[in-house]
């Protein structure tokens, strides 16, 4: 067998007869050291996912597609309420998430970027939706893939304060 040990980390027995298996072993134990090390709530999501995947016998060409580990978040647009605001109205997510904002109550109801908020090379047409969700239950999902900070709102509804917060990770 082959022994592979960094300094202050888990060592594990790894055997050598399939070349293939022991390179998996080998990304499963760094992706568990991520995830006990990492300050990142992304990287670790990533990490533990890949490290579920490789356990469960999934190649490593499998767990280590980018969107292997994405997630979705989720918004109300309107509160339980009537209120008029985004519920959360702060959200983070990781880089290959989405986010699928719901009309809730007090419709209609639209997701608009502020072109003045969001990072350099993300247009603001490229992530705000066309025209107004009218009926309850109705959805918008967007995938980011740019980090940084991303500031939207309503547009009916901006004067009333309807905005909301996303920063991507």
């Amino acid at each position: 067998t082959a022994d592979v040990a960094r300094a202050g980390e888990p060592m594990m027995s790894i055997g050598d007869k399939n070349p293939a298996k022991t390179l998996e072993m080998l990304q499963l134990n760094d992706e568990l050291n991520t995830v006990v090390k990492s300050d990142s709530m992304c990287s670790r999501r990533h990490a533990m996912a890949r490290a579920a995947g490789l356990a469960a016998g999934l190649a490593m060409a499998q767990v280590n597609k980018p969107g292997f580990a994405a997630a979705t978040k989720m918004v109300k647009l309107g509160a339980d309420n009537g209120q008029l605001v985004f519920v959360p109205d702060e959200i983070e997510i990781c880089k290959g998430d989405s986010v699928t904002w719901t009309n809730n109550k007090a419709g209609p109801h639209n997701v608009v970027f502020d072109e003045e908020a969001i990072p350099e090379g993300v247009t603001q047409e490229s992530i705000s939706m066309d025209g107004l969700l009218n009926d309850e239950g109705a959805t918008f999902t967007k995938k980011f893939d740019v980090a940084g900070s991303y500031a939207y709102y309503c547009e009916p509804h901006r004067g009333a304060g309807m905005n909301g917060a996303l920063t991507v990770a």
